[in-house]
């Protein structure tokens, strides 16, 4: 059992390696059944007797119902002990990583890859090693309570029949395989990587887009007016793989602060994003900024931006259009009754904000880059990246 475990074990890490190196986001399983291990990472990643209120799985905040996304509009998910503590960011979509690599800059600087909102994870398992151990999410005190619950859950035996009868004695071994066992579910489950949005159909030449869509496309492209693909390309890649609608970036939008979260009632407390991490602290250049997301499914989450500080698509474009041109209707007023622009960031950090690209830079008294009736087009654009459509 030992030599199969290491065998498994092994092959999970040249499946993070593939990955690493851009397997073609179109290479989606289209397989009907799970590996042994996809099945295994399937029932821990639903299992709520994993957290300590007995209470929280991943699938709580990942609902595969919502597209892997919180089925609710919170800002933050509740965890904890008694499932009412607040955490500090809105819980990420985890669909279309596949192709995700771990953390880096390239060779402009830019920071890429990673998952998380600021990129601390190197992988799918790493991610999911997290929430076990956070005390506002399943709130375990240590792994060894974590493969106590493992060793007593229904699965168990399946658990020792994939990784050794005497895996539980292991925690360290136990804690790496049970992770391991979710990105296998997360890689190999057709519903993360699904490609079934009716763009997909069009790109396949399967379905058309109404003219209102298709409008919507042209701005959501276009370099003077949306930009949005910018950092959300929408087009096939060089090897024909379908867009996954994220470079897997960074940028720092100056997103207005969110008083739904609790921390933020501390006028002294800053959620500074990629340089709040502890190796890139020195990178105040880096201060607020937070992961690209891809947009696929975007119509289905109910908060937008890190903070979850948007509830609809509408709200969310006319933030992107207006940021700069009406600044007075997304932040607050400073004593002297001008506008405290970017006023989730210490003014030190104020300069870190994207104003160079289309649409950020604009001017008070400029038109925005899309007018009201262009921004019902991009979302109705938006609403053809949603999985499930049938031609």
């Amino acid at each position: 059992m030992k030599g199969r475990s290491l065998i498994w074990l092994l092959a999970s890490i040249g499946a993070i390696a593939l990955s690493a190196c851009g397997s073609s986001g179109s290479s989606s399983p289209s397989e009907a059944s799970l590996s042994a291990q996809a099945k295994l990472g399937e029932k821990i990643f639903k299992d709520v007797s994993l957290s300590a209120s007995g209470a929280q799985s991943c699938a709580t905040c990942h609902d595969p119902n919502h597209a892997h996304s919180p089925a609710n509009a919170l800002a933050v998910q509740l965890g904890g002990l008694a499932s009412n503590q607040q955490g500090f960011r809105k819980t990420p979509g985890i669909r279309y990583l596949n192709t995700n690599t771990a953390f880096f800059f390239d060779s402009e600087d830019t920071p890429t890859g990673g998952f998380f909102w600021d990129g601390r994870a190197a992988s799918l398992a790493e991610q999911a090693a997290e929430p076990f151990l956070n005390p506002v999410e399943m709130a375990n005190p240590d792994k060894a309570s974590v493969v106590a619950k493992l060793a007593a859950a229904s699965y168990a035996t399946e658990f020792k029949a994939a990784f050794g009868a005497d895996i539980f004695n292991d925690v360290d071994g136990a804690y790496l395989r049970m992770t391991l066992a979710i990105q296998r579910y997360e890689k190999e489950d057709e519903e993360f990587n699904a490609f079934t949005s009716k763009y997909d159909a069009f790109l396949r030449g399967k379905a058309a887009l109404t003219n209102q869509e298709l409008r919507g496309l042209a701005l959501f492209n276009a370099p003077t007016k949306g930009n949005c693909a910018g950092c959300h390309p929408a087009a096939r890649g060089s090897d024909g793989s379908m867009p996954l609608f994220t470079d897997f970036t960074y940028d720092n939008l100056g997103v207005p602060r969110n008083t739904d979260i609790l921390a933020n009632a501390d006028p002294a407390y800053f959620d500074l994003g990629l340089c709040q991490r502890a190796d890139l602290a020195a990178r105040t250049d880096l201060c607020g900024v937070f992961k690209v997301p891809s947009l696929r499914n975007v119509a289905d989450r109910k908060a937008y931006f890190h903070n979850g500080k948007f509830k609809t698509l509408k709200d969310t474009l006319t933030f992107y259009v207006q940021r700069d041109t009406n600044p007075e209707k997304f932040y607050p007023l400073n004593p002297d009754l001008t506008v405290k622009k970017f006023d989730d960031l210490p003014p030190e950090f104020v300069g870190n904000v994207n104003t160079a690209e289309v649409p950020y830079n604009r001017r008070l008294g400029d038109a925005p880059a899309l007018t009201d009736a262009e921004i019902d087009n991009v979302i109705a654009f938006l609403q053809t990246l949603s999985d499930g459509y049938t031609p």
